[in-house]
């Protein structure tokens, strides 16, 4: 889905409705790997190779777990407040090209939002990135293991 199909604000409401239900599926997804992993693969018995590997599963669920519970709830309200802001400046039901920008080069409120918000979703991306490259790491893992 692109932003460029819906207005902002409805848009924005949509990823407010659908990142924590992401996270959370991802996240209890990373919990079954970890306990079935841990299971099928006792500490005190395994290997360095699968040792790293339950550290990958656990910061996979750790990243995710960052995300659902800190940078989800904090991006929606940033995004929230921004929205109200912007409400009062008759902006933010546009579809396509924000007129925030522009408004935001006078109003020091908004501005201020942006880069809040800008900060609060990049440590979001961050945590998703990461999160992504720990799931990878093991499925190189996983990989290695077949025999075709």
């Amino acid at each position: 889905m692109k932003i460029r199909n819906l207005p902002r604000h409805q848009f924005g409401n949509l990823q407010s409705k659908m990142f924590p239900a992401y996270f959370s599926m991802v996240g209890t997804c990373c919990a079954i790997s970890v306990a079935s992993f841990g299971y099928l693969h006792p500490w005190k018995t395994s290997g360095t190779t699968e040792k790293y590997q339950l550290g990958f599963l656990l910061s996979a669920f750790a990243f995710n777990l960052a995300n659902l519970f800190v940078f989800t709830p904090m991006t929606i309200e940033m995004m929230k407040q921004r929205h109200k802001v912007e409400r009062e400046q008759n902006i933010g039901e546009e579809v396509g090209w924000s007129k925030n920008v522009e408004v935001a080069k006078v109003n020091p409120k908004l501005a201020a939002m942006n880069k809040k918000f800008g900060m609060i979703h990049g440590l979001s991306s961050l945590a998703n990135i990461m999160s992504f490259g720990s799931l990878a790491m093991h499925s190189w893992y996983l990989a290695g293991k077949l025999n075709l």
